[in-house]
C-alpha cells in the first residue's frame, strides 16, 4: 500500500501553518528519544514521567478484559476524565474526542440531529444520529439493535474515561462496529461528597449540573442531574436538554459484584435548523435557507416556515453482575448484562403539502414510540498453556426493539408544522442474535488474539395503514466475522502488531424505512461486507508514547445516500469502495509541568467502481483526506493552574458522491483554554474559560450528505467562550 499521497495532505496542513509544529520538529524530537533510551533503557521503561504512565493505560474495549493498552494489538486511545470534565461544558461528547486520531466527531450546532461520528469514514453518511460506529456506556449499548446509536444519551458529568477503539478489532462488536466509543463513568468512592457546577457561553448557552457521590455500608452510589439549554448558533437551533444519571456498586458475596445503572434523557421541541445552500451558507454562515414559495412577507426560512423540531424523551436501566472463580494463573468469570428502556420522538419536517401528496408518502411528521431490551451473556476463563497464559471469553449478546410508529401530515389546512391527518401506522421489530469467541495467547514477546462472532439480523414490519399499499414483511441478514491480531515485544519499549478482520453493516431501520424520494419500505437494501487489515507501532522514547497504524478496508455493497430533503433520507447500495489511511498519536511530558499531544490522520475514501453518474475513484463524502489536532498543555505541579492552546485542521470535504457539487472547504482554527482549583477544608472548588476558534475563522461544521436539494452545509460557530465554576463539599 502507497501512503505518499495521505502524508502530502497532513504535510499541507504542517506548511499552511495550521499547526503549531512540524515534521521536521517532530522527527527531532524523536531522534532525540531514541538516544536516550538507547542510553537507558530500563529508566525510560519504567519512568514515571512517561505520559499518562503509557505502557500502563489499561483498556478493556477489544479484548473484554482488563488489558494493558500498548500490548494490544490494535488502534485504541483513552480520553481521561480532566480531559473529559475539567475545561468544558460536557454537552457534547466532540469536544473531547477531537484530540483521537482516526476519528471525527462534528456538533452539527443542531441538537435535534446530535453529533456526527465516523471512525475512517464509517458513519459518515449518517444524517442524524450515530451510524457506523457502535457506542456503548458502562458495558451497556447505547446503539439500538439495528446499529443507530445517539451520543447524547452519554453523561459525560460523571464520566471516568473514554475509549475509542478502531479498525480491525471493532468487528468483536458485531454489526455496525466501523469503530467503537465506549463510555465508562465513575464509581462511587470514599466519603459522601456533594457538587455543584454552573457554566455558561456564548449564543445562550448555560448549564446547571448537581451530582453527589460516596460509598456507604458496602455500597458505592453515583447520583448526577443537568439541564443545558441554548438558543443556538444558528438561525432556529434553540434547545433544551434534561438528563439524569444513577450508578449503584455493591459486592453482594465473595467476588461478585453487582452494577446497576439508570440513564434518561429529554428534550422538548428542540428546533432543527436544516442545512443550508453554499450560497446562504456564504452570505451568513447563522442564517436558514429561505423558502422561495413562502408567500408571507418577509420570506420565512424552511425551518421557520414549517417549524421544524424534534422532541426525545429516552429512559433505560440495566444491571450487570460479575463473579469471578478463582483467581491468577487458573480461574473464569461469569458476565451477565441486562438491560431494558423506551424512547420515545416525534418530529416535525419541512415536506410542502404537494410532496407528500402522493399516497405512498408517509407524511412529514415522525411519531414513534420504541421499547428495547437485551442481554448479554459471558464467561471468561484464564489458564496457562504452552508456556504462556490463555485467556478465553465466550458469550452471547442478544439485542431487540419495537416500534409503534406512525406519520402524519404536517399541515391541517393552511398551518404548517402541526400535526395533520395519519399517513403512516405501523409495528417494526428488530432484532439480534450474536454468539461469539475470543482468546489471547501471551507467551514471552509474543501475544496472538483471535475472534469469532456470528451475527443473525432480523426485520418485521407490520403495516397497519394499508390505503397507500401493504409495506408489511421482513428481512434476515447473517454474517460471520472473524478477527485476528499478532503483536511482538521487540523491546521494553516498542512493540509490533498486525490485525486483520472481516466485518459488516447491515441497514440502519431508518435506512430501511424509504425508498427513493417518497416510496415505502426498502426491503431491497443489502448489508456492507468489509475486509480489514492493520499493521501498527507502539513505542515509548524517553518520555514521549507514539502509536502509529496504517490500514485498508475493502466493502462491497457499500450504503450510501440515494436521495435526502427536508430531513429525510433514503438509501441504496453503491458496490466497492476502498479506504486506505495512516494514524499517528505523540503524547509527550516535557517537564516543568508542560506537556504536548498530537493526533494525525490521513485517509483516501474512494468508490473503487463505477455505479451511476459516480466514476470510481471519486471520495467519499463527509470524508476529510486529512484531519488533525495539537496541544501544548502546562500544569501547575499542585494542579492549581493549568493553561493550553489547541488547534484543529481538516481536509476539505465533498458533500455527494459524484464530487460535482461546492466542497466545504478545509479549515484550521485555534482554541485556548484556562483551568483551576482550590481545596480548603473538605471544600474543593473549581473554574475553567474557553475561547473556541480564538482567530474567528469562518468554516463548514458538518455536511448533510446527499441532500437532494443541495442544502449541504452546516456553519460551525465563530468566535465564542464558555466558562463555568464548580463547588464540591466532601463530608
Amino acid at each position: 500500500m502507497q501512503y505518499r499521497f495521505r502524508l502530502n495532505a497532513v504535510a499541507a496542513l504542517f506548511a499552511a501553518g495550521a499547526l503549531p509544529f512540524s515534521p521536521a520538529a517532530l522527527a527531532a524530537d524523536a531522534e532525540n528519544a531514541v538516544a536516550a533510551v538507547a542510553a537507558d533503557a530500563p529508566a525510560a521503561a519504567g519512568s514515571t514521567a512517561a505520559p499518562a504512565a503509557a505502557g500502563a493505560v489499561v483498556i478493556v474495549s477489544g479484548s473484554r478484559v482488563e488489558h494493558s493498552s500498548f500490548d494490544f494489538p490494535a488502534a485504541i486511545d483513552v480520553i481521561g476524565a480532566d480531559r473529559i470534565r475539567d475545561s468544558q461544558m460536557r454537552v457534547n461528547a466532540s469536544e473531547a474526542l477531537a484530540s483521537v486520531p482516526g476519528l471525527v466527531a462534528q456538533n452539527r450546532q443542531n441538537y435535534a440531529q446530535d453529533l456526527q461520528i465516523s471512525s475512517r469514514g464509517f458513519g459518515a453518511r449518517s444524517a442524524f444520529g450515530v451510524r457506523g460506529v457502535k457506542l456503548v456506556a458502562d458495558g451497556i449499548p447505547a446503539s439500538m439493535p439495528d446499529g443507530q446509536g445517539q451520543a447524547a444519551t452519554f453523561n459525560l458529568d460523571m464520566a471516568e474515561r473514554i475509549e475509542v477503539l478502531r479498525g480491525p478489532f471493532s468487528a468483536v462488536y458485531g454489526n455496525h462496529a466501523g469503530g467503537v466509543v465506549q463510555l465508562f463513568t465513575r464509581e462511587g468512592e470514599g466519603a459522601p461528597s456533594v457538587e455543584s457546577g454552573l457554566s455558561a457561553g456564548s449564543d445562550g448557552a448555560r448549564k446547571l449540573d448537581v451530582n453527589a457521590q460516596g460509598k456507604s455500608g458496602g455500597v458505592g452510589y453515583v447520583l448526577d442531574a443537568s439541564r443545558f439549554d441554548t438558543d443556538g448558533y444558528r438561525d432556529h437551533s434553540a434547545a433544551r436538554r434534561d438528563q439524569a444519571y444513577a450508578k449503584l456498586t455493591l459486592a453482594p458475596g465473595a467476588g461478585a459484584k453487582l452494577t446497576v445503572t439508570a440513564s434518561g434523557l429529554r428534550q422538548k421541541d428542540t428546533q432543527d435548523p436544516l442545512g443550508v445552500t453554499w450560497a446562504t451558507w456564504q452570505r451568513d454562515p447563522r442564517a436558514g435557507e429561505t423558502d422561495a414559495t413562502d408567500t408571507a412577507s418577509p420570506k420565512r426560512t424552511f425551518a421557520e416556515r414549517y417549524n421544524t423540531r424534534k422532541s426525545i424523551d429516552h429512559q433505560q436501566i440495566g444491571a450487570a453482575w460479575e463473579q469471578q472463580l478463582g483467581s491468577g494463573q487458573d480461574g473464569g468469570k461469569l458476565r451477565v448484562t441486562v438491560y431494558g428502556g423506551n424512547r420515545q420522538v416525534i418530529q416535525y419536517q419541512a415536506f410542502s403539502r404537494a410532496f407528500q401528496a402522493p399516497a405512498s408518502h408517509s407524511g412529514g411528521v415522525v411519531d414513534f414510540d420504541r421499547d428495547f431490551s437485551g442481554t448479554d451473556i459471558s464467561w471468561v476463563d484464564v489458564r496457562p498453556l504452552a508456556g504462556g497464559k490463555l485467556t478465553s471469553t465466550v458469550g452471547i449478546e442478544y439485542g431487540r426493539s419495537r416500534d409503534d410508529r406512525k406519520g402524519y401530515e404536517n399541515f391541517i389546512a393552511t398551518e404548517l408544522g402541526v400535526k395533520g391527518k395519519l399517513r403512516r401506522d405501523e409495528t417494526d421489530k428488530v432484532s439480534s442474535t450474536d454468539p461469539y469467541l475470543q482468546a489471547e495467547w501471551a507467551q514471552g514477546p509474543w501475544v496472538l488474539n483471535a475472534g469469532l462472532r456470528h451475527s443473525r439480523f432480523k426485520v418485521d414490519v407490520s403495516d397497519r395503514y394499508l390505503s397507500n399499499g401493504n409495506d408489511s414483511g421482513g428481512l434476515r441478514y447473517s454474517r460471520t466475522t472473524p478477527v485476528a491480531g499478532l503483536l511482538y515485544k521487540v523491546s521494553p519499549v516498542l512493540n509490533v502488531y498486525a490485525s486483520a478482520a472481516r466485518g459488516f453493516e447491515t441497514p440502519t431501520l431508518n435506512e430501511l424505512f424509504y425508498s427513493g424520494t417518497g416510496g415505502g419500505f426498502n426491503f431491497g437494501l443489502q448489508p456492507a461486507r468489509s475486509t480489514h487489515v492493520e499493521t501498527g507501532v507502539k513505542a515509548l522514547l524517553g518520555t514521549t508514547r507514539i502509536d502509529a497504524a496504517v490500514f485498508q478496508v475493502k466493502t462491497g455493497d457499500e450504503l450510501v445516500v440515494d436521495a435526502s430533503s427536508g430531513g429525510r433520507t433514503s438509501y441504496r447500495n453503491a458496490g466497492k469502495t476502498l479506504r486506505r489511511g495512516a494514524e499517528v498519536s505523540a503524547d509527550t511530558s516535557l517537564g516543568h509541568g508542560f506537556s504536548t499531544r498530537v493526533a494525525l490522520t490521513a485517509l483516501r475514501a474512494v468508490y473503487d467502481q463505477v455505479f451511476g453518474n459516480v466514476l470510481k475513484g471519486s471520495r467519499l463524502p463527509g470524508v476529510p483526506n486529512a484531519y488533525a489536532y495539537g496541544e501544548l498543555a502546562w500544569q501547575a505541579p499542585s494542579r492549581a493552574l493549568g493553561a493550553a492552546i489547541e488547534t484543529v485542521a481538516s481536509a476539505r470535504v465533498y458533500a455527494e458522491d459524484s464530487n460535482t457539487e461546492k466542497t466545504a472547504p478545509g479549515y484550521a482554527i485555534v482554541n485556548l483554554r484556562l483551568t483551576a482549583q482550590q481545596e480548603t477544608g473538605g471544600w474543593r472548588f473549581k473554574q475553567f474559560a474557553r475561547l473556541n476558534n480564538a482567530a474567528d475563522r469562518a468554516y463548514v461544521g458538518s455536511v448533510i450528505v446527499g441532500d437532494t436539494n443541495k442544502r449541504y452545509y452546516e456553519g460551525a460557530p465563530g468566535r465564542n467562550w464558555q466558562l463555568g465554576a464548580s463547588a464540591q463539599y466532601q463530608f
